[in-house]
């Protein structure tokens, strides 16, 4: 598989104004998409050295006003197939930003409503990947409380999938 971002990512990325958004390390966004070519396209942990999303679109516990496009273009990310450096990567991004304790009322919404539109494609990680991937998964929906009913019934089984350890999982179906 050839390592590359998707039409998918490359319109996220293009959908927003990044310059005009505040970062974490206080510039701009501008960089940002930057960092998402990197993650997506490195082959090695080597290659991300210093090119994470930490200190970017969180730091410390805070929120930034580019997070909320920054979740946008981790969703459309996890529609696609990355590698499974790029999948870790972005999934702990995500846990690092939902669980940040500073973050304004209104970026912890724009959040939550970008988690909730990939939702299937994130669950489905959860489901299918290692039961700390499902654990990841399920502590990203319990905290924004995304999606009522739905959500809550695939946190629990992506809870179920966390405690099984490794052991074989088997859906209730």
């Amino acid at each position: 598989m050839e390592l590359g971002l998707d039409e998918f990512v490359k319109e996220e990325l293009a959908r927003h104004d990044w310059t005009a958004l505040d970062c974490g390390c206080g510039d701009s966004a501008e960089h940002v998409p930057m960092l998402f070519e990197t993650i997506l396209t490195a082959g090695t942990e080597q290659e991300l050295r210093g090119y994470g999303l930490g200190g970017h679109v969180e730091c410390d516990g805070d929120l930034f006003a580019c997070t909320p496009a920054a979740v946008g273009v981790v969703m459309a990310a996890l529609t696609g197939e990355p590698s499974a450096l790029a999948r870790d990567t972005l999934l702990f991004t995500l846990w690092r930003i939902v669980t940040a304790e500073f973050a304004p009322a209104e970026i912890t919404q724009r959040v939550g409503t970008a988690v909730t539109e990939g939702l299937w494609p994130l669950v489905r990680i959860g489901l299918t990947g290692r039961p700390h991937v499902a654990d990841t998964v399920a502590t990203v929906l319990r905290l924004l409380d995304v999606d009522g009913e739905r959500a809550e019934h695939y946190r629990r089984l992506l809870e179920e999938r966390a405690a099984s350890k490794g052991r074989r999982w088997k859906s209730r179906a």
